[in-house]
């Protein structure tokens, strides 16, 4: 657990407005000497490792996480056995099988996944994945009704489908058999299916809650294989399901579910699997990316995802999944040259409605500090970027926000992203019920929303006047936990394999924040087309190194940095190796800057 009490560096507030900690209270500080000492690791490492809440005995386990340990009982699911003996007979019966699934990372992996192992016997499995704009989120009667019309005996759904009543109403009165494979939140009312896996369903108790779609979809395939098993079938005869992680690797950190537990047991041996490159399109997709050196998690959620993802926000939704089942070296090159076109054309997007966005805050709030809940929106934008504008004004602003796209007729769809402590989804379905909303939902940290133009003055002053109090607490409440401290000369390339040995880090298992204490800003200016601000910095002992502010320009942050230099400053960030035709140099990548005291 974090220190609360103690400052780090005596920084009680940074230029990015947080109070440093430091990560590890003496509870946690005792735990690391002791992990270090029962395992022979370094020092950094197990700091890292306590300050997560790893147990010493448990620390081994937790570096080295195996399938087959923590693999949960596929059955433990609900409904799962049903699932999986349906799909036992649509194998059997060498039926013709449909997926449909959602638009983003994990639905193409998912649907991927469902396809390569019907591939494997040789069986015809279409895919199915809505246009975001025309259909939205989820399966819709006519779709499901076009599948069984072109002779699928049986749909899966992956990623989607649960809360689809209408749909999969219309569905069963016409007698097409549909199974969910799905992790989205609930309510106790469920759609008539086959089997609907979810182990966020209410009636589930198998504690599974934190995997992705992927993550169900290839337990799913695991009770499959045993099925067929159980009826006579060789293991010979079956898919290699380990042979396809990389996917669900792909969709676990993608997704941003806790890198714990099986999570992180798909990540580590699935990153294996990515480094062997074996699936043509992600394959293509790397050389797109020029990826460089070993595939890290890193590389999933900000090269490889977000080039799938952009066929889903601004072209063919289809395209991702079709690239991920791909045998066909040439056709991958030809799908993942598309994607990164299409990617291009979308941080173009991205850097124009941001710019947009952010003109339209400063005309309303000026100087001042602006709204507890930043509502934004126009009819020129586009609706498949409004999600990654309301994270980056989060980002940047420091608070909740809401990014909205209006049509002609006035109708918006948005999308909003939090900060922790406040659940937006909640105060989404709370906009809903009061009639100021015309539909919405999502979780704590992510929302979407449909709103009428003639509204949208009324749901900006419900944020003001039911959120302002919260908000305001949450943010003077804000604090970074640093684990550690090191000076420009520490900052080695054997630092950081020493550090990425706790990894893979990504959502619930953070990578380690460590801060350079006092160091002269030598040089700093921006950099490339995203508002990337690169510096060199000093230590007392002349030793210097490369640093690097991403999307920082405009913000506290890259203010500090471009007016502050040739000043001594407290930094805190992230530490990465930066590869380049075949050289490696070690980037320390700021989070915060803070301003010396004494």
């Amino acid at each position: 657990m974090p220190d609360l009490k103690r400052t780090f560096l005596g920084v009680e507030r940074s230029v990015g407005g947080r109070r440093w900690i430091h990560a590890l209270d003496p509870r946690a500080e005792a735990a690391s000497a002791r992990m270090a000492q029962l395992s022979g690791m370094p020092d950094l490492v197990a700091r890292v490792l306590a300050a997560r809440g790893v147990a010493p005995e448990a620390a081994a386990d937790f570096l080295l996480p195996t399938i087959r340990d923590l693999m949960p009982d596929p059955s433990s699911l609900t409904a799962m056995d049903a699932a999986a003996a349906r799909i036992a007979d649509a194998v059997e019966r060498r039926e013709r099988v449909a997926v449909f699934g959602d638009y983003d990372v994990d639905g193409a992996a998912s649907a991927a996944l469902v396809h390569r192992y019907f591939a494997h016997f040789d069986l015809r499995c279409d895919i199915r994945i809505p246009d975001r704009i025309t259909e939205g989120y989820g399966p819709n009667a006519r779709a499901l009704a076009d599948l069984s019309d072109a002779g699928a005996t049986l749909i899966v759904t992956v990623d989607c489908g649960s809360t689809s009543l209408e749909a999969l109403a219309a569905s069963a009165a016409r007698g097409i058999d549909v199974v969910v494979l799905d992790h989205h939140q609930v309510g106790t009312e469920l759609p008539p299916a086959v089997a609907i896996v979810n182990p966020n369903r209410q009636d589930d108790l198998s504690g599974q809650g934190h995997l992705c779609a992927a993550g169900v979809v290839f337990l799913t395939l695991v009770a499959v294989s045993r099925e067929l098993r159980r009826r006579g079938r060789p293991a010979s005869d079956l898919p290699d399901l380990l042979g396809d992680l990389d996917l669900v690797a792909l969709a676990t950190v993608c997704d941003v579910v806790p890198l714990v537990g099986f999570n992180r047991a798909l990540v580590v041996r699935g990153l294996d699997v990515l480094r062997a490159r074996r699936n043509p399109g992600l394959r293509a997709l790397a050389e797109v990316a020029r990826l460089q050196g070993p595939v890290e998690a890193f590389h999933l959620g900000f090269l490889l995802g977000p080039r799938i993802n952009a066929g889903g926000r601004i072209g063919d939704a289809a395209l991702g999944s079709r690239l991920l089942t791909l045998r066909s070296e040439g056709e991958a090159r030809d799908i993942a040259g598309e994607l990164e076109l299409l990617n291009a054309e979308r941080q173009a997007m991205e850097r124009e409605m941001l710019a947009e966005a952010e003109q339209e805050i400063h005309a309303e709030n000026g100087t001042g500090e602006g709204p507890p809940i930043l509502v934004v929106g126009r009819t020129t934008w586009h609706p498949g970027i409004v999600g990654l504008i309301a994270a980056r004004l989060k980002e940047r602003f420091g608070r909740p926000a809401f990014a909205i796209s209006f049509d002609a007729g006035g109708r918006g769809t948005g999308s909003g992203r939090s900060i922790a402590g406040f659940d937006i989804g909640r105060f989404v379905r709370e906009a809903v019920a009061e009639g100021i909303l015309v539909k919405g939902g999502g979780h704590a940290m992510a929302a979407g929303l449909t709103i009428d133009r003639s509204r949208l003055a009324d749901f900006r002053l419900r944020a003001e006047t039911m959120a302002g109090s919260t908000i305001d607490a949450l943010r003077a409440e804000d604090t970074l936990a640093i684990d550690g401290a090191l000076g420009a000369r520490g900052l080695t390339l054997e630092m950081v394999r020493t550090i990425e040995k706790a990894g893979p880090f990504g959502s619930g298992h953070p990578a380690p924040i460590l801060a350079m204490p006092r160091h002269r800003l030598v040089s700093s200016g921006t950099v490339g087309t995203g508002g990337h601000i690169r510096a060199t910095l000093r230590g007392a002992d002349g030793a210097t190194a490369s640093a690097i502010a991403f999307r920082a320009a405009g913000t506290p942050l890259g203010d500090a940095l471009l007016g502050r230099r040739g000043e001594d400053v407290h930094l805190a960030g992230n530490v990465s190796i930066d590869r380049y035709q075949g050289s490696e140099k070690v980037t320390f990548r700021i989070a915060d800057l803070a301003i010396p005291t004494i």
